[in-house]
């Protein structure tokens, strides 16, 4: 009784310690996530394997990192002595990942439940913890009907930029092709289901639209649409990124995951000036090329121009739609709005579009803008010097002719 005692206060001692996550003083920052679990969804009465990754997201190394699975009902551990796993070290930008065998209660309800997972670092560190929902099913379907990702899922927009927000949409069709089919000499009919449908984002990219739960039939043949909103966020970087689409059909047998690339391209508008950026008088045509150097479409493209003491006409070119490569000539006419005609000034080159439903502006070149003096060839001391050369010309001839006739 007294060890008993002593364990259950040792218990609500540790329990009293639970924070949530933080970074260590010394710089290591430890992260716990959920890699998968299988089956999906969890069954009734079965073993359910859970993978935890535990990841030193910090810039020091992290010492005796510990591990702890604490389930509540309807999951319990295949043995207490599993509970607690230790990593040792686990430098910067690495992982470690543990497994565990949770048991399904054989009472549990189809629906979402909730498993802890505790962390720490050091023998005699704070424990920090996490809950992750683990899925419980209960439907079983006799049903032989295969849920398949039909063609390439329809992005919008096609190729996203850091910071942008869009949707993928998928189509999910029944595989089947005849309404029934033979197994073993028994009749079943190809009827498909998707009692659910999530969406897994990645580091850096955001699920924001919740799973699908759905409770109706697919023919053969037949097919649904599924469209999720996703986040890209502003640091992460070019390259391409895989999101996760898990479906559960008629049974765990019939479900399927399938890994989503998508892309992040930061390139987005050029503008290149297409002749000398020289003013005469402080005041001329500017001529510029813009292109759409961005793999997809974009949208309200549009270019200003900004330098101290210079107006520009129009205040700002509007182009429209441009296509990944496409190029598109502009010109603007500029004039100097002060008495410093001929000084040279910083141009700064501002390009404004639109990918999907984002909106952008950016700073896209700074260029120098000069002006160089020019004399005007009509101007009257010009005039005035010709008219007295050819009235010149004009009495020089009359005294020769007078001349020659004596």
């Amino acid at each position: 009784m007294y060890a008993m005692s002593a364990w259950v206060i040792g218990f609500v001692l540790a329990s009293a310690l639970i924070c949530t996550p933080a970074a260590a003083a010394n710089g290591a920052d430890l992260q716990v996530s959920i890699l998968q679990y299988q089956p999906v969804p969890a069954e009734v009465g079965e073993y359910v394997t859970v993978w935890v990754k535990v990841e030193n997201m910090g810039f020091s190394r992290a010492e005796d990192v510990s591990v702890r699975m604490v389930p509540e009902y309807p999951f319990s551990l295949d043995s207490s002595a599993n509970a607690n796993k230790t990593t040792g070290v686990l430098n910067p930008e690495r992982a470690a990942v543990h497994e565990y065998r949770l048991f399904v209660d054989e009472n549990a309800k189809d629906g979402i439940e909730t498993i802890e997972v505790w962390y720490r670092e050091g023998t005699e560190g704070v424990w920090y913890k996490e809950e992750f929902d683990i899925r419980i099913g209960l439907s079983t379907f006799d049903s032989r009907g295969s849920v398949q990702l039909q063609g390439t899922p329809v992005m919008e927009p096609e190729v996203f930029m850091p910071g942008d927000r869009g949707t993928i949409r998928f189509s999910l069709v029944n595989a089947a092709t005849s309404p029934s089919v033979l197994v073993g000499g028994e009749e079943f009919d190809t009827n498909a289901r998707i009692q659910s449908a999530s969406l897994e984002g990645t580091d850096g990219i955001e699920v924001t639209t919740g799973t699908y739960h759905g409770s109706g039939i697919i023919g053969p043949g037949e097919s649904v649409n599924l469209t999720y909103n996703i986040r890209v966020g502003d640091e992460v970087e070019d390259g391409t990124y895989y999101l996760y689409l898990a479906v559960e059909g008629n049974s765990h047998a019939l479900s399927n995951n399938w890994r989503i690339p998508v892309r992040i391209d930061s390139s987005s508008v050029r503008v290149i000036p297409s002749s000398l950026l020289v003013l005469e008088n402080g005041a001329g045509t500017l001529e510029l090329d813009v292109a759409n150097i961005h793999p997809n479409r974009l949208s309200s493209v549009s270019v200003r121009l900004q330098a101290e003491g210079m107006e520009f006409s129009p205040s700002e070119y509007f182009i429209g739609s441009m296509d990944p490569d496409e190029l598109f000539t502009i010109q603007f006419e500029a004039a100097s709005a002060d008495n410093e005609s001929f000084s040279p000034r910083d141009l700064t080159i501002i390009a404004n579009y639109r990918n999907g439903v984002n909106q952008h502006s950016s700073v896209v070149d700074t260029r120098q803008l000069r002006s160089v003096e020019v004399q005007d060839n009509n101007s009257p001391g010009i005039a005035l010097a010709v008219i007295l050369l050819a009235a010149l010309a004009v009495v020089g001839y009359v005294m020769y002719r007078r001349r020659k006739t004596k």
